[in-house]
């Protein structure tokens, strides 16, 4: 039987769709902070239960950062 890695598999964007991608995620970020937080918390709750607004911001943030390209990928 293989030996099971607990490590995720490394997965490559082309930069411009990790820019998108990015993009995404910040704005998707931003209509969470909006005025209507307490319909969205609501919302998640039912939805996701255990899983609240605050830590959803939050892991939207860290992902966007890991995928935004670095200039030192970038190549032309």
């Amino acid at each position: 039987m293989p030996e099971q890695s607990s490590e995720a598999g490394e997965v490559r964007l082309a930069a411009t769709d990790a820019a998108e991608l990015a993009d995404f995620l910040a704005f998707l970020g931003e209509w969470l902070t909006s005025e209507d937080t307490d319909l969205l918390a609501a919302s998640l709750n039912r939805f996701a239960g255990h899983y609240d607004l605050p830590s959803l911001q939050g892991d939207l943030a860290r992902f966007a950062f890991l995928v935004k390209p670095r200039d030192d990928e970038i190549s032309f």
